[in-house]
């Protein structure tokens, strides 16, 4: 019965790693899309979000980290 149990827990890790490494993934390519939209876009996007305190600037910004996760979803899912 142990034996059973062995293959299955190395698939679980196996699996578990693999998702850990897309997530990873993902965050860092969504952090990397807000900063060159960031950068293609007038002024200055974290300032006005953080000093200025403006919510159209961070709905802007929740949008543009939201397109790029599902890009980057439907990329990985293949």
């Amino acid at each position: 019965m142990n034996t059973l149990l062995t293959p299955l827990a190395a698939l679980s890790f196996e699996s578990l790693g693999a998702t850990a490494l897309y997530a990873l993934l993902g965050i860092g390519l969504a952090i990397v899309g807000y900063k060159l939209f960031d950068r293609c876009t007038p002024g200055d996007l974290h300032e006005e979000i953080v000093k200025n305190r403006n919510t159209a600037a961070a709905i802007v910004g929740a949008a543009v980290i939201l397109g790029v996760c599902l890009i980057v979803a439907a990329a990985i899912v293949g």
